[in-house]
């Protein structure tokens, strides 16, 4: 298929605005709940029981994700892309946007925790099916030869939204300074709605991909046919992809609260690494691809899952010496071999399952390894690491990444191929070029 220079690069920044805005809001609730949500929503309760609280709230939001996988898995599987993002990209911004509004308990009473629970279920939802629809817009329109590079701009909004997130708290703690606790914290929730803005603009100046081979012929229940024709797919695909979503919890989020509460280190010390981290990701991520492209990217995704296995045990050795500069280069050198994974990763998924079902199959790999990355990881890890030891953590990822390993391995082995560039977009794969075949 071929698509004009002008319209890709608007294909491919409509891409990265969605995750771009995921990642915001996923940063600026995290802090949001270490800082203030507890006592503001949840006063009736102990120090300790409002934060578990508030992150209790944070993990709803992974609860909900393969339920908006499927939703609009199924309705950008039988209608398009296009009004599919810009939905998930309109209520993942709204909820964030009316978060930044809503009442505490000392104004609605009990109400105030129940909107916040309905509010982070809604936005749950919305990155459900946020991931797998911008991930095919790009993927599926882009030459032939160049979809993986496309594709990872989709990857590329994940840094460029925690890079964005951790400035306007850092600008807005120092304006609001102690009114940071009871009104600065929805400051950065309020300006969400300027992403939403662009974001709705720039997606609803592309154009929906013609639909042509077997897309012109939806199935009636796309789930369905995911799992009953597919779902060694969806085993492999969320396999393959576990490493990279576990290795960025416990790199970023784990590690900073093992580092401050263990190791001593300043809580800024860990936002300056991760901020690192992502500077140094935005060059990564695309540069992964293009290897992809000219390499293959099972050959590029399985090295990335040897280097995190090498990297896991240095990653928390030299965050064990208590340097904050051994501690910097454990965090990088570890995610860039990640970025290995992560770049190529929608493209990957994108060749692993039929276009009539692609959207629900690659949106089912990705939220259930979410949930096994980010949602249960770090309570492994916290787990784990109780002893004050983190080898037991190190050891953990490293498993992971051969678990990622061996699924690669066997996709290798079912399909015949390396993935050097997928079918053309909204034709059926020739026999043996996918999991199940």
């Amino acid at each position: 298929m071929s698509t004009d220079a002008k319209q890709l690069r608007r294909i491919a920044f409509a891409s990265l605005i969605g995750t771009m805005v995921e990642w915001y809001d996923f940063y600026i609730y995290g802090t949001a709940a270490a800082l203030a949500l507890g006592d503001l929503f949840f006063p009736s309760l102990s120090p300790t029981a409002q934060t578990l609280s508030a992150f209790a709230t944070f993990a709803i939001g992974f609860i909900a994700r393969p339920l908006g996988g499927i939703v609009f898995g199924h309705l950008g599987d039988r209608i398009g892309r296009k009004y599919v993002l810009m939905l998930t990209l309109l209520m993942m911004g709204g909820s964030t946007f009316l978060i930044g509004l809503l009442p505490d308990y000392g104004t609605i009473g009990v109400a105030a925790p129940i909107l916040l629970v309905l509010l982070r279920f809604l936005q749950g939802i919305a990155v459900g099916g946020e991931w797998g629809g911008a991930a095919l817009l790009s993927v599926e329109r882009a030459p032939a030869n160049r979809r993986t590079f496309y594709g990872s701009f989709t990857q590329i909004g994940s840094p460029l939204g925690l890079l964005l997130a951790a400035g306007v708290f850092a600008v807005v703690q120092a304006i609001s300074g102690p009114g940071m606790h009871s009104w600065g914290w929805r400051i950065p929730f309020l300006l969400s709605v300027f992403l939403i803005a662009i974001g709705q603009f720039v997606r609803s100046r592309i154009e929906e991909a013609p639909v042509t081979g077997e897309r012109a012929k939806p199935v009636g229940l796309p789930l369905g046919t995911v799992l009953r024709e597919h779902w060694a797919a969806v085993l492999l695909g969320t396999g393959a992809m576990v490493v990279t979503l576990t290795g960025f919890y416990l790199s970023t989020t784990f590690l900073t609260s093992y580092g401050t509460k263990q190791l001593g280190y300043r809580s800024g010390e860990l936002l300056t690494g991760t901020m690192l981290v992502a500077v140094v990701q935005i060059v990564a991520l695309p540069l992964a691809a293009m290897l992809a492209d000219r390499r293959g990217r099972l050959p590029v995704i399985l090295a990335g899952t040897v280097v995190s296995a090498l990297l896991a045990v240095p990653l928390f050795s030299l965050a064990d010496t208590g340097v904050v500069g051994l501690l910097w280069l454990g965090m990088i050198l570890y995610n860039i071999g990640r970025s290995l994974i992560y770049g190529p990763l929608p493209a990957f998924a994108a060749a692993l399952f039929p276009a009539t079902v692609r959207f629900t199959g690659i949106s089912l790999c990705y939220q259930l390894a979410g949930i096994l990355g980010g949602g249960i990881a770090p309570l492994i890890a916290v787990a784990l690491s109780s002893g004050g030891d983190t080898l037991p953590v190190a050891l953990y990822l490293a498993a992971m990444a051969v678990l990622s390993a061996a699924c690669v391995l066997v996709i290798r082995y079912r399909t015949g191929t390396d993935h050097l560039a997928a079918e053309p977009a909204g034709e059926r794969p020739q026999k043996g070029s996918t999991v199940d075949h």
